[in-house]
Order: structure tokens, then C-alpha cells, then sequence
């Protein structure tokens, strides 16, 4: 689909809108780092991560229920990205993202890789390892996990909520019909793909029901890293 809604990136970047509570986004950045490295595109094509705030768009935040009801379907896609059903204490169950989301825009201002690889990071702690990752003390390990994230930077920017901005005008952009859904991804060329290459509904309510894949095609990330590489 072609569109220009202001948000077309510099070649060599893709644009992802998404949320960490969501297994769809899980799946495709984890496709988007797997073919960037299979087709040798690294170095030549770097991610933008936007907040895509579930919490904010549907005022509440995203039920446990409605997480543990998708790993099974959705876990099928890409097993190796990492999942369980959630493991810790109930009481433990991450509330929010916000703040998870807020470090990421928080690490970009280091570099688009630090923020990468922080929202990497930060998928895999909530969805393979159960993980509170609206807990400011995880979101600093996981951050000194990466190995490329400055730690001491990140803490004097949450600490004056520097992003934060940031994260609420992302948001508004995330509530308009520029961004359908995550995770959304916007090309160089002016195109933009919502949920790439998978098609899926839902039997029953959110957090009651489940999700119902009804066509994958794995590879069509490939496609959209060719076209945005430097």
C-alpha cells in the first residue's frame, strides 16, 4: 500500500510502530532482525521504533488473559523468538508498558541501535523469560544486558522524562488512521505495511477468546528490507 503520511523514513531505516504486549509485533521485528542478518543487510538497514501504546489507545491496560491466550497461536509462527505462558507471581504481571516505551525513545537518543536492541531486549524479558517490564530496576538490567545501551545515560533521562513527550506524540499518532495497528511498518519508498505478511482474526473478546491465523507468509519481511537498504 502507498501512502504519505509524513512519516516516510531516510533510506536505509524502517519505521516500527508497536507495543511490547504484543505478540504480532514480537514475531515480526524478531522476522526483521533474522532476514536483515540471513540476506546480509546489516549495517545497511536500521529500525525506528514508535510507541504504538495499547494501554492509552484502549484506556486499560492489555489483560493477562488476553497476552496468555496468544502465545499458543501465535507462539506456532516463530517458536524461536522465545515464549512461555506467564511464569512469576500474578501481582507481577506488568501493568504497563509506558515506561518500557519511554526508555526505548529514551535510548535513541544514543542511537537508533541502542534503542533496537534495548526493544529487543525488553520483548524477549516479558514474553520468553515473564519478566515485569514496567519495573524501572528491569528495564535498567535488561538495558545492561545488551551490552550497548548506556546504562548511567538512560537513568539521567528517565529521571528527567526527557521522552516522554516523545512517547505521548507517538501516541497521538498511533490513535489516527496513519498507523492501523502493531506493528506498522513504514518504507523509505512511502509505503507502509501493517502486520506484514500475516492475516488473522479473533474468536471471541480479547482476553476471552483466541486469535485465529488465517495466512502467513514468513518471508515477506524480506521484501521490505531489500527495498529500505542502504
Amino acid at each position: 500500500m502507498t501512502t504519505d503520511h509524513g512519516l516516510t523514513p531516510e533510506q536505509g531505516t524502517i519505521v516500527v510502530f508497536s507495543d511490547i504486549w504484543c505478540s504480532f509485533a514480537h514475531v515480526t521485528i524478531f522476522r526483521l532482525h533474522e532476514a536483515r542478518k540471513r540476506l546480509g543487510l546489516e549495517g545497511r538497514v536500521r529500525f525506528d521504533h514508535r510507541a504504538f501504546p495499547l494501554e492509552l489507545l484502549n484506556k486499560a491496560p492489555s489483560p493477562r488473559t488476553g497476552t496468555d491466550s496468544e502465545v499458543g497461536r501465535t507462539a506456532s509462527l516463530e517458536p524461536a523468538a522465545g515464549w512461555q505462558l506467564w511464569q512469576d507471581k500474578d501481582w507481577l504481571y506488568p501493568s504497563s508498558t509506558l515506561l518500557a516505551l519511554e526508555a526505548i525513545q529514551a535510548a535513541k537518543e544514543q542511537s537508533l541501535d541502542a534503542a533496537d536492541q534495548l526493544d529487543l531486549g525488553l520483548r524477549k524479558a516479558f514474553w520468553a523469560e515473564s519478566r515485569s517490564v514496567a519495573n524501572y530496576h528491569v528495564i535498567l538490567d535488561v538495558a545492561e544486558k545488551t551490552g550497548v545501551v548506556d546504562v548511567p545515560a538512560l537513568v539521567e533521562a528517565l529521571r528527567d522524562g526527557r521522552a516522554r513527550k516523545t512517547l505521548f506524540e507517538q501516541a497521538d499518532i498511533a490513535a489516527s488512521d496513519t498507523v492501523n495497528c502493531s506493528p506498522h511498518l513504514f518504507l523509505p519508498d512511502g509505503t507502509d505495511h501493517a502486520n506484514p505478511g500475516i492475516a488473522v482474526g479473533w474468536q471471541g473478546d480479547y482476553g476471552v477468546g483466541w486469535p485465529v491465523i488465517t495466512g502467513d507468509e514468513p518471508t515477506a519481511v524480506d521484501a521490505l528490507l531489500k527495498v529500505s537498504a542502504l
